[in-house]
């Protein structure tokens, strides 16, 4: 007898994004759950950090990010983002990119991220609440060669060799994030990859802390002990934290997360106070 699918806890999830507006699988609920999204869960990485396992199922993903105020890296956003609006009605496809920022634009890495195609009346959108500092806060048009508005930076889809090219605009310069192509995915296909940056030793998930999260006002990002915060005007501030109470107090306060009081995680935050 083969078991009963498990669902997402829909109510949990709204709950913990905050979102209280219509239930209906259009482009505005699509639009309000994703900036909700973003705002309340931050992109983080201590479990890698901490050698634990990444776990895609649906128990795992509301155990960690819904119910223990956690947050996670893109299968664990994305999954979860997909499993909430399949819920609603939304015609949802998971899609893999090979990430580009801060490579040669001919490079060729492997597809180790995850981004959604979602397909409304109007025609096909693409969401992304997975892509650390750079994450999309509102879902855009999957169309190419045309500038679309965010609550933050403009981006914009260009066609390269038949596939799409994600930048965004920062500082007035257009800056390549990632290329993908409509290929759908499947869970298997993103766990094999989840596994590989849980466990290959050049896996930068690996050696670096880093905590992501928008707000209305802009952008705040953590990498290892070096803390900015990205206004909507392009303007950035940036401080180190120089102990392991003071990135504690950090991701708890301005990152929102609820961290685990353990031996691992103590010694964790004390080296990386450390570094520079």
């Amino acid at each position: 007898m083969t078991a009963a699918p498990v669902e997402i806890d829909l109510d949990a999830y709204l709950d913990r994004i905050g979102y209280t507006g219509a239930r209906t699988p259009s482009l505005a609920t699509l639009q309000a759950i994703h900036a909700h999204h973003v705002h309340a869960i931050p992109f983080e990485n201590l479990d890698p950090l901490l050698q634990r396992p990444v776990r895609l199922d649906i128990p795992s993903l509301q155990q960690k990010l819904v119910h223990g105020g956690r947050g996670g890296w893109c299968f664990e956003q994305n999954l979860l983002l997909s499993h909430a609006l399949t819920a609603l009605g939304f015609r949802v496809t998971g899609l893999a990119a090979r990430v580009l920022a801060n490579r040669p634009p001919d490079a060729v890495p492997p597809r180790t991220h995850m981004l959604l195609r979602v397909d409304l009346d109007a025609g096909p959108y693409l969401a992304d609440v997975g892509f650390g500092g750079m994450s999309l806060t509102s879902p855009i048009r999957l169309a190419s060669d045309v500038v679309q508005p965010t609550t933050h930076e403009p981006r914009r889809l260009l066609r390269h060799d038949g596939e799409y090219v994600m930048q965004a605009r920062v500082r007035g310069q257009w800056v390549t994030q990632y290329r993908f192509d409509l290929q759908p995915q499947r869970l298997a296909d993103y766990e094999l990859v989840n596994w590989y940056l849980c466990h290959h030793p050049e896996s930068h998930f690996l050696h670096r802390l880093m905590v992501a999260r928008s707000t209305p006002s802009g952008r705040y990002t953590l990498r290892d002990n070096e803390f900015a915060h990205h206004d909507l005007q392009g303007r950035t501030e940036r401080h180190t934290l120089t102990s392991a109470a003071e990135l504690r107090a950090t991701l708890e306060g301005t990152f929102g997360l609820v961290l685990p009081d353990t031996p691992e995680l103590a010694a964790l935050l004390e080296r990386l106070s450390r570094k520079g």
